[in-house]
C-alpha cells in the first residue's frame, strides 16, 4: 500500500466512524477553508483597510501608530500567556474542535464591533477593544487548526498542504480586498470607491459607512466560509475530558517547557520564529499606517498596495510549499528572511521627497511604484515563510503535544509581540521620522536568522515526554 494511502487510513482508523465518512481529500479542503475564512482580518483590518481608516479618525500618523501599536501588543499579551495553556489543555482534554467554535464566535464578534468607529462619534478604546476580542479570537482559533496539520498527511506532504492552504488563505484575502476596494470603500476626498460608485447599499459616504463595513463584511465571509471547515473537518483527538485535566494540562505545559533546553533545536527555532515573526508582523501591523503617513496614500492607495502584496503572496505560497516538500522548510525560512531584511531597509529610503538617496520632486510617482514593489516582495517572502514556518513548527514538535507544541509556537510569536512596536515608537520619536522609525525590523530580522544556525531540518533526536504515573 503507497505512503499516502497507508497515511490516509490511519487517519480515518483513529478517527471513528464519523471521520470514516468523509474523504481525505475533503478534510484537506476543509482545513483549507480555515485560512480562506480567517485571512481578511489580517489583510482587510490589520493591514490594508481598517488600519489606515483607523490613522484616518486620529489626530496624526504619530498618534495613530501609537494607539495601534497599543491594541496590537495588549492582544499579543494575552495571547501569548494563554495559548499555551489552551493548547495543553486541548491536547489532554481534546476537543479542538469546540474551542475554534468558541474562538470563532470571538472573532465575529470583534469584527462586527468595528462598524461604531465613526467619524465624529469615535472611541478610541471602545474601537481597540473590539479589535483585540476579535483578533484573539483569530489567533486563539489558528493554534487549534494548526495543531491538525499533522493529521492531514505524511511527513514529507505537510509542506505543500500547508504552503497550498496558505496560498487558498490569499487568495481569499485579495477576494475580499477587491470586493471591498471596488464596491464598498470610499475615498475620503471624493465618496468614491475604486471604480468610480457610491458605496452599494446606499450606504453613506459623508459617515464613511462603506469603510466601516469592512468590519461586518469580514464577520459575514468568516461565518459563511468555515461551514466547509465544520462539515469536512473531524478531530482524531476528540473525547470527553477526564477529571483532573485542568491541573494535567498544567503540569504537562510546565514540564515542557521545563524540557525546552533539553531539545536545543526546538528551542531555538521558538527563539529565531520569536524574533523573525515580530518583525514580519510589524511590517503587516504598521505597513497601512506607514504608507498613509510617508507617501500621504488614501485607503484606496493602501488597498491597491495590498493587492499586489497578496497576489505575490498567494503565488509565492504554493511556489513555498513545493520548494518545501523538495528542500525543506529550513532554506525556504532563510531565503524569505534575507529578503525581507533587504525590504526593511529599503522600505526605510523611500519617501515622498527621495528613493534610495535620489531626490524626486512632488509630484514624481516613483516613490509610489517602488513601494508598490517592495510592497509585493513582502507579500513573496511573508507568504512562503509563514506556511514554512508552520510546517518547520510541525518538524520540531513532539506528535503526542501538538496543540501545545502550536500553543507554545503562539507564545513565541507574541511573547515578544510588543517588541517591533515599542522600538518603532522610540525609534520614530527619536528621530521624528516614520522612515526611521522602522528600522528595528532589520535587526529583528537579523536575529531571527542568527538563532536559525542552531536549528536542525529534522529536529531533536530525543523529545522529552512527560511520563504519567
Amino acid at each position: 500500500m503507497p505512503v499516502k494511502a497507508i497515511a490516509c487510513h490511519t487517519l480515518v482508523k483513529t478517527s471513528g466512524a464519523g471521520m470514516a465518512n468523509i474523504s481525505h481529500r475533503k478534510r484537506i479542503w476543509g482545513w483549507f477553508f480555515f485560512d480562506w475564512a480567517s485571512q481578511p482580518y489580517n489583510t482587510l483590518l490589520i493591514t490594508f483597510i481598517f488600519a489606515p481608516y483607523f490613522k484616518e479618525l486620529m489626530p496624526d500618523g504619530v498618534s495613530a501608530q501609537a494607539a495601534w501599536g497599543f491594541g496590537i501588543g495588549t492582544a499579543g499579551v494575552i495571547i501569548a500567556l494563554l495559548a499555551p495553556v489552551l493548547g495543553a489543555l486541548s491536547d489532554t482534554s481534546g476537543n479542538r474542535l469546540g474551542w475554534i467554535w468558541l474562538f470563532s464566535i470571538m472573532y465575529v464578534t470583534g469584527a462586527i464591533g468595528l462598524w461604531w468607529a465613526a467619524p465624529g462619534s469615535f472611541d478610541v478604546t471602545r474601537t481597540l477593544m473590539f479589535f483585540i476580542i476579535g483578533m484573539i479570537g483569530m489567533e486563539f482559533a489558528t493554534v487549534f487548526t494548526n495543531s491538525m496539520l499533522p493529521d492531514l498527511g505524511t511527513r514529507e506532504e505537510i509542506g505543500r498542504i500547508s504552503g497550498n492552504g496558505w496560498a487558498f488563505g490569499y487568495v481569499g484575502g485579495l477576494v475580499a480586498l477587491i470586493i471591498m476596494l471596488t464596491l464598498l470603500a470610499e475615498n475620503a476626498a471624493t465618496g468614491k470607491t475604486l471604480i468610480d460608485i457610491s458605496p452599494i447599499f446606499g450606504l453613506d459616504p459623508a459617515m464613511r459607512e462603506g469603510t466601516r463595513s469592512v468590519g461586518p463584511l469580514t464577520a459575514i465571509w468568516y461565518a459563511v466560509f468555515m461551514i466547509p471547515f465544520f462539515l469536512w473537518v473531524r478531530d482524531p483527538k476528540a473525547h470527553k475530558a477526564p477529571k483532573g485535566a485542568t491541573r494535567k494540562a498544567m503540569a504537562e505545559l510546565l514540564h515542557t517547557i521545563k524540557c525546552l533546553p533539553r531539545t536545543p533545536s526546538l528551542f531555538a527555532y521558538l527563539s529565531s520564529s520569536m524574533f523573525y515573526r515580530d518583525a514580519l508582523n510589524g511590517m503587516y501591523t504598521f505597513g497601512g499606517i506607514y504608507a498613509a503617513g510617508v507617501l500621504d496614500w488614501s485607503v484606496v492607495d493602501v488597498g491597491i498596495f495590498g493587492i499586489i502584496a497578496i497576489i505575490a503572496g498567494a503565488l509565492f505560497a504554493w511556489l513555498g510549499g513545493m520548494a518545501d516538500e523538495k528542500f525543506g522548510p529550513k532554506p525556504v525560512i532563510t531565503t524569505c528572511i534575507l529578503t525581507l531584511t533587504g525590504v526593511a531597509i529599503g522600505v526605510v529610503m523611500i519617501s515622498r521627497e527621495s528613493v534610495f538617496g535620489l531626490p524626486v520632486g512632488p509630484e514624481s510617482a516613483l516613490p509610489d511604484v517602488v513601494f508598490y514593489i517592495l510592497g509585493a516582495l513582502i507579500g513573496a517572502a511573508g507568504g512562503a515563510l509563514q506556511s514554512a514556518s508552520r510546517t518547520m513548527m510541525v518538524r520540531q514538535a513532539n506528535p503526542a503535544r501538538m496543540t501545545e507544541a502550536f500553543g507554545l509556537y503562539a507564545l513565541s510569536g507574541k511573547a515578544t509581540s510588543f517588541l517591533a512596536p515599542f522600538l518603532i515608537g522610540i525609534a520614530t520619536y527619536l528621530s521624528a521620522s516614520q522612515s526611521l522609525g522602522v528600522t528595528p525590523l532589520i535587526g529583528l530580522f537579523l536575529i531571527g536568522l542568527l538563532l536559525l544556525r542552531w536549528v536542525k531540518p529534522q529536529g531533536d533526536n530525543e523529545t522529552c515526554h512527560v511520563t504519567s504515573s
